[in-house]
């Protein structure tokens, strides 16, 4: 029982103690009542248990709990303060990328102008925006094959024009980090549709990786992020409040109220930044859901990561079996000889796309949509 007996003095003297017994301290905290029976007992205490003994010597220090969850407190703190921050500039950060991601928003626009062929004529037609979450519905719409979904479609009308980019931005910088020397050669055969839409792919495919710090945010708990800076300024009163009446009050002059109130001096600079910084940067969730819904309100900005998160592991599926199908398809072709492939009278694949999806390929040409669009 010796540890037991002298922790009292090591809490009255403010010497640093583990977190994890400081809450468990906190947790053995008698009621006003308990406080009360063990304060006014003047029995033998050797006839009271290990534990009413240690509580007995607990509360014959002045503010003991009040003292442990200052302590608590004060352990805590630096990790908190930490890992808020990390939280901050990730939310930062994905922001930042998801507005300013070139290929992202494009995808939006192919989206937003196939949905508007699809409703030609109705009241939907003509929209001027959509909300995120429509992303999640394309792979549910499914063509007159019954397989290829509207998400299929759309990656098919970009990647070309993606792969053409692609081939002229790497020359402009004469570049050859991205693509190989065979991609960039000037042959004309290698310059087909099948090669830009390969290329456009592996652009499209890499969505994932230029947005993973989306895929980080998504991972944040706002509420809990808002919850947490909440608590330490409710943490940081409290304990100000404590230094400066209850203890001012006791006339003590320890190592423990020397150590808390240097400690409240500095906290309460980390936490006037946090609570400043939690409002900028939920004003910027929200003005960035704002941006994708217009005015959107807080639940949106919190779903916003999530949406385009899930949205993108959709993406990805769709671009490894638009990979898989183009693979099997010039596979067959190498097998067939050149009698076999012109009697099979196979169709290009915007063909293909218009016998899929003939509402909307019909409608390209006049909404001035193609996949030669460089937007």
């Amino acid at each position: 029982l010796k540890g037991i007996t002298d922790l009292p003095l090591l809490i009255g003297s403010g010497n640093e103690l583990p977190l994890e017994l400081l809450q468990t301290l906190l947790k053995m905290a008698p009621t006003a009542e308990e406080e009360l029976k063990l304060r006014l007992y003047t029995g033998d205490i050797a006839q009271l248990g290990p534990a009413e003994r240690f509580l007995k010597a607990m509360v014959d220090i002045p503010f003991a709990f009040k003292r442990i969850e200052s302590l608590v407190f004060m352990c805590s703190l630096p990790e908190e303060v930490t890992t808020t921050k990390e939280s901050f500039v990730t939310l930062e950060v994905a922001c930042n990328k998801l507005r300013k991601s070139r290929l992202f928003l494009k995808l939006l626009e192919a989206v937003l102008k196939t949905g508007n062929r699809m409703n030609d004529g109705t009241y939907r037609g003509g929209a001027q925006a959509f909300r995120l979450d429509t992303l999640l519905k394309l792979a549910d719409v499914k063509g007159t094959d019954g397989k290829t979904t509207l998400l299929h479609f759309v990656v098919q009308e970009i990647i070309r024009s993606e792969g053409r980019r692609a081939v002229r931005t790497a020359r402009a910088s004469r570049s050859m980090s991205n693509l190989s020397a065979e991609d960039l050669a000037e042959d004309v055969n290698e310059e087909s549709e099948e090669h830009y839409c390969s290329l456009g792919l592996q652009v499209v495919s890499g969505l994932s990786d230029e947005l993973q710090d989306v895929r980080k945010a998504a991972l944040v708990d706002a509420d809990g992020l808002t919850s947490t800076v909440g608590v330490l300024g409710h943490s940081l009163i409290k304990t100000r409040n404590f230094i400066n009446v209850e203890m001012k009050n006791l006339d003590e002059d320890s190592e423990f109220q020397r150590t808390l109130a240097s400690f409240v001096e500095r906290a309460e600079s980390d936490i006037t930044w946090l609570l400043e910084e939690e409002k900028r940067i939920t004003a910027l969730v929200k003005s960035t859901a704002d941006y994708f819904h217009g005015n959107a309100g807080k639940e949106e900005g919190i779903r916003l990561f999530v949406i385009v998160r899930d949205f993108l592991v959709i993406l990805n599926k769709v671009c490894t079996e638009v990979r898989n199908s183009a693979m099997k398809s010039a596979k067959t072709a190498k097998k067939e000889t050149p009698i076999e492939a012109a009697s099979e009278n196979r169709q290009p694949a915007t063909d293909m796309r218009q016998r899929l999806f003939p509402a909307i390929a019909e409608r390209r040409v006049e909404d001035g949509f193609s996949s030669d669009d460089e937007a």
